[in-house]
């Protein structure tokens, strides 16, 4: 599966995986969805990210396990 909004730079935040480019690494994202985080609560606490990006990121996530 290709992910097209999860970015992977060893030059930015030490080569986690992140979204778009952005500093916000996927397994923020993830650790707040498992925390019972809404999607809108997380959009609110990071206002750069979209809906796909949490989704893409949970896919993520499930892949790499």
């Amino acid at each position: 599966m290709a992910f097209t909004r999860i970015t992977i730079n060893p030059k930015q935040m030490g080569g986690v995986p992140c979204i778009r480019g952005l500093r916000i690494p996927v397994a923020t994202v993830v650790l707040m969805a498992a925390d019972g985080m809404t999607e809108e609560k997380i959009l609110e606490a990071y206002p750069d990210l979209e809906r796909d990006d949490i989704r893409e990121a949970l896919r993520f996530a499930a892949e790499a396990a």
